[in-house]
């Protein structure tokens, strides 16, 4: 249960473990409301229903409630697995009326302001097997949520490593790309991928090459991709902001991303510029696995994902940390990392593989999950 699946880290999972299950002789069945992703979804032989479970009406939810349940009798499911709130409570009731197995993944931070934020956000603690997708979430769980103790696994995100390398992009891909994106020959493209919403920090990434007019003579250009899913006047600020500070040329807004290998092996630099605690921090990992240099706020779950100074010797850094919302130490960091010599940018990039490839691959994380479900199921 996802409320749809358009694009996203929690979207890209749950294809990816409906595959692993298909191909564990299992049969995956995936509500959701819909979205761009459901051809891919069906291509790797999965179901998926459509349902309203995207509403937090909650007369709504309780229907979802029901539809799910005789679903759970109909079709004989074996287990429920939710990967948002709304979703998550419809679950919970259905899972409680046909006493099936119900797993949650705690995906975000989740605003938690009042009493009644936490009730709400409390469902993604309630299955009987909880998945952290960090341990940072893990221990955000325990603060929020004590009764979940005992309960949580902290499973990390994976990622299609081997199809992320850059030698196995194809230059066809590339050239689709270059075109559909009109990217200037000879330019450093820096990368931002990542849904356009605010605490994504688009704005500073934005602010960060206003700062870098005249700066560099390479003359980088930012690509921000991503979907906008409905934030219109947030989508209007960032194309004023880009006018108002004349990078019409140096800034491009290029909507959602389906081939994230090719973009990153155009890439010169991967941004994660977000200016609220990830989770997990999923395009960190990709950018590494790519062999891209990467720059990331220094929030949430990075310190598990990009290893840096504090946290790491200088010899085991992987990519680099700046302060969030600080558009200055973002433009010094992208100076910093352009004038890499080739010697220490390929050596970071074999850390920064070699680190990923011990950590973060996909079929690690569906073989762990796979592993939860085959706890509560006795198998």
């Amino acid at each position: 249960m996802i409320p749809d699946l358009n694009s996203g880290g929690a979207e890209r999972t749950t294809l990816d473990v409906a595959k692993a299950v298909v191909e564990a002789g299992g049969k995956a069945l995936v509500a959701s409301q819909g979205g761009q992703m459901v051809p891919e979804l069906e291509a790797l032989g999965a179901e998926h229903i459509v349902l309203p479970v995207k509403s937090k009406n909650p007369a709504t939810l309780w229907k979802n409630a029901a539809r799910l349940a005789e679903i759970v009798t109909t079709r004989k499911v074996s287990l429920l697995h939710a990967r948002s709130r709304a979703p998550a409570w419809s679950c919970l009731w259905a899972a409680r009326r046909t006493r099936t197995p119900f797993v949650t993944t705690y995906h975000g931070t989740y605003n938690q302001s009042n009493a009644l934020k936490g009730w709400y956000n409390s469902v993604m603690a309630r299955g009987d097997a909880v998945i952290a997708n960090s341990h940072f979430i893990s221990g955000l769980i325990e603060d929020r949520h004590p009764f979940a103790k005992g309960k949580i696994t902290v499973i990390q995100r994976g990622s299609d490593l081997k199809g992320l390398l850059p030698d196995n992009v194809s230059a066809l891909r590339l050239q689709a790309l270059k075109d559909q994106w009109g990217i200037p020959m000879g330019r450093p493209i820096l990368l931002n991928m990542a849904r356009l919403t605010a605490w994504k920090g688009q704005r500073v990434v934005i602010e960060a090459m206003a700062l870098l007019q005249d700066r560099l003579p390479s003359d980088p250009i930012a690509i921000l991709a991503g979907d906008a899913q409905g934030r219109d006047g947030y989508l209007a600020e960032l194309k004023k902001l880009i006018a108002d500070n004349g990078l019409q040329d140096k800034v491009r807004i290029v909507g959602h991303c389906a081939d994230v290998p090719a973009a990153m092996a155009l890439a010169d630099i991967a941004i994660v510029a977000s200016v609220e605690p990830e989770a997990f921090g999923r395009a960190a990992v990709e950018a590494q696995a790519a062999r891209v240099p990467v720059i990331v706020s220094n929030l949430g779950a990075v310190p598990e994902t990009v290893l840096s100074p504090p946290d790491a010797a200088e010899s085991e850094r992987t990519g680099w940390r700046v302060a969030p919302g600080d558009p200055q130490a973002l433009a010094d960091a992208i100076v910093r990392v352009l004038g890499q010599d080739v010697d220490e940018k390929n050596k970071m990039a074999d850390r920064a593989l070699a680190h990923v490839r011990q950590n973060f691959s996909v079929e690690t994380m569906c073989a762990r999950t796979l592993g939860v479900y085959a706890g509560l199921l006795g198998t």
